[in-house]
């Protein structure tokens, strides 16, 4: 099983965390989905060997496609490839974008799936990062989207400056009454060159605790817990049979297609991705040309690739795996770097398999990075 990812680099305005590719211009939309049809069907070949199983529009924002246009890069997708007889389809959405016509077309097209990148129902968080929409048309749209779609996930962002755990605590418990059945939540991250990055180095906006976010956090590990939710990723948090399948094959180390402007793809030995520029992207795939660079992965590049999705998620590392996939001595190595964190209660060692305990959750991506193998 395969997922193909569609990367929509268009925003009505920008975040002010936000380090994704995107343009807040629309004019060269339709040139560019003419392109990323064109590109399916150039790459139909790397997955003709698999089913695809996912469909993800991401981005950007996908929402500001109209139907149609989502329409025909779904036909195209079928047409070039063997698509599974229940695909998850995925599209990320806004919810200043969802109003109940949208919404109503999108229950009939393909889509089964909506992401909602909510962040927050409170105005002054939404405010501060200079989000698109306000509090009430979150509440509004997941009203609606409730209604049409059983399989929705929403976004949450946490250790915001001046955020308590009680204002915390009211985000996850507006999403629990609202009967979703997922939820992916990251901590507020400063990238560099956002306008984030420039706002805290000129004082205009507090310095990030992290303190605070840990704190939220574990507020939303054990939350969720309450209200029958599978901490299944260290992001992400799902009942069961709700959990994201796109994002879960990323973590299995299945192979995906990334289409788009910016766009990543993988295939167990090489990993490529597309240029991250709207105008040199539509010129490229113009003269029927791909705008990627391609890297071999050494042995050790993609053991530590398994190390790093398998720390963040439920099911581990397996040393079974990584015997049959990688040699005895990488499972020595591996061994011989987690004992002084196993000894720590950061990891733990159980039916062959090595997964963070509560106390390390937080620090999965430190901890991965300690364990990886050198070239």
């Amino acid at each position: 099983m395969s997922g193909i990812y569609i990367h929509i680099p268009f925003c009505k305005q920008a975040c002010f965390y936000c380090d994704f590719h995107f343009s807040t211009t629309l004019k060269k939309k339709a040139a560019l989905i003419a392109c990323l049809i064109k590109e399916i069907e150039i790459r139909k070949e790397e997955l003709q060997d698999t089913l695809i199983e996912t469909i993800y529009f991401g981005g950007g924002t996908p929402s500001l496609l109209t139907i149609s246009e989502l329409q025909s890069i779904i036909k195209s997708i079928y047409q070039h490839y063997k698509v599974a007889e229940h695909p998850e389809i995925t599209l990320e959405a806004n919810p200043d974008d969802l109003s109940e016509a949208v919404i109503l077309e999108l229950a009939k097209s393909p889509v089964n799936r909506l992401s909602i990148g909510v962040q927050s129902f409170f105005e002054d968080d939404l405010k501060q990062m200079n989000r698109a929409h306000n509090a009430k048309e979150a509440m509004n749209c997941l009203s609606l989207a409730t209604e049409h779609f059983d399989n929705i996930t929403v976004d949450l962002i946490y250790g915001i400056p001046n955020m308590s755990v009680e204002k915390w605590k009211q985000n996850l418990q507006t999403v629990f009454d609202f009967g979703i059945h997922h939820i992916s939540s990251y901590a507020l991250t400063v990238e560099p060159n956002t306008a984030l990055d420039s706002f805290i180095k000129n004082g205009k906006y507090p310095t990030l605790d992290e303190a605070l976010a840990k704190e939220h956090f574990d507020v939303l590990v054990d939350e969720t817990s309450k209200n029958g939710f599978v901490h299944y990723e260290i992001s992400n948090f799902g009942k069961p049979a709700y959990f994201s399948k796109h994002n879960t094959s990323y973590w299995q180390g299945k192979k995906y297609l990334g289409i788009g402007p910016s766009a990543h793809s993988y295939n167990k030995t090489h990993r490529s991705w597309n240029v991250a520029n709207n105008g040199k992207y539509i010129a490229a795939l113009k003269q029927n040309k791909l705008p990627s660079e391609l890297e071999l992965l050494s042995v050790s590049d993609q053991f530590n690739e398994y190390i790093m999705t398998g720390m963040r998620t439920i099911w581990g590392i397996s040393l079974d795996f990584v015997e049959a996939n990688f040699g005895s001595s990488y499972v020595s190595q591996l061994l011989a770097m987690s004992e002084k964190f196993i000894d720590q209660e950061l990891l733990v060692l159980k039916d062959g398999k090595i997964t963070t305990t509560a106390k390390g959750k937080f620090l999965a991506d430190g901890l991965a990075s300690e364990l990886f193998i050198l070239n």
